[in-house]
């Protein structure tokens, strides 16, 4: 197919933000929404995006966007998942953050609470949290990825390994309609299933895009955690797991 200098602009807009809206590039390119759902069209049916409803996603069947390009996605969403799952894990708790832009959301609400002893393997976590004396932080060690400061390796899995904690959070680069939770790196994918057998309350924090996407690796499946928060969740599949395996779903967006 034939790439005009619109369909660039778009694939670099996608590239560059994550993801793309009908409505936006319509007011950015000065055309009709409709000339753009067709623009949207023809870029997916050749694999250069992935349509989700609305607009369109940079694809990342096998290697995850760019860290820059994650924080931008949801941004909204994010913050408002955050702060439910905060919400949840009181004072004088021991909990596991694991590496992802959405867990990084709950570090940043949890900044007001006192005498948590978070243990993590996401150096931003870990940065963020260290000036508040009434948080402590303990970080896995292990090998960092230069990309997102993520810390992945057996080395990070024996560390988690020495601990039970009240609380785990943890996120998923992609979430199947069969409820299967993957991911792209199997070193992160190990340190996560870790997370998750030495934790008493498991808490799945996910925006609604990752039902959208695919990742290779399996991290396990949503009826492993406790409680699973996003900002909305249209997917019966998902729902009826949640309720067969008594998992509490918590949706920001109807909350709000």
């Amino acid at each position: 197919m034939y790439l005009t200098q619109r369909h660039t602009e778009i694939i670099q807009l996608a590239k560059d933000e994550g993801r793309v809206l009908v409505d936006d590039l319509a007011a950015h390119f000065g055309v009709t929404p409709q000339t753009i759902r067709k623009d949207l069209n023809d870029l997916c049916e050749q694999r250069l995006l992935t349509r989700i409803h609305g607009g369109a996603l940079f694809p990342s069947g096998i290697e995850n966007m760019e860290y820059e390009a994650r924080r931008k996605i949801a941004l909204i969403e994010k913050e408002a998942i955050g702060k439910a799952a905060a919400r949840l894990i009181p004072d004088h708790a021991s909990l596991f953050v694991n590496i992802g832009t959405t867990t990084e959301a709950v570090g940043k609400a949890l900044l007001d609470h006192t005498g948590l002893m978070v243990i993590t393997n996401n150096i931003n976590v870990a940065n963020m949290m260290r000036v508040y004396p009434s948080i402590e932080v303990v970080i896995a060690g292990g090998v960092v990825r230069g990309s997102d400061g993520g810390i992945v390796g057996e080395a990070a899995v024996d560390f988690i390994k020495q601990f039970k904690v009240d609380y785990a959070v943890i996120g998923a680069s992609a979430i199947d309609h069969d409820g299967a939770l993957l991911d792209f790196d199997f070193r992160e994918v190990k340190v996560a299933q870790a997370i998750i057998a030495n934790a008493r309350h498991v808490i799945l924090v996910s925006d609604s895009t990752k039902f959208e996407r695919t990742a290779p690796v399996r991290i396990g499946h949503l009826s492993q955690v406790d409680t699973f928060i996003t900002d909305r969740c249209d997917l019966p599949a998902i729902r009826r797991i949640c309720g067969e395996a008594e998992v509490v779903l918590v949706e920001t967006a109807v909350a709000e």
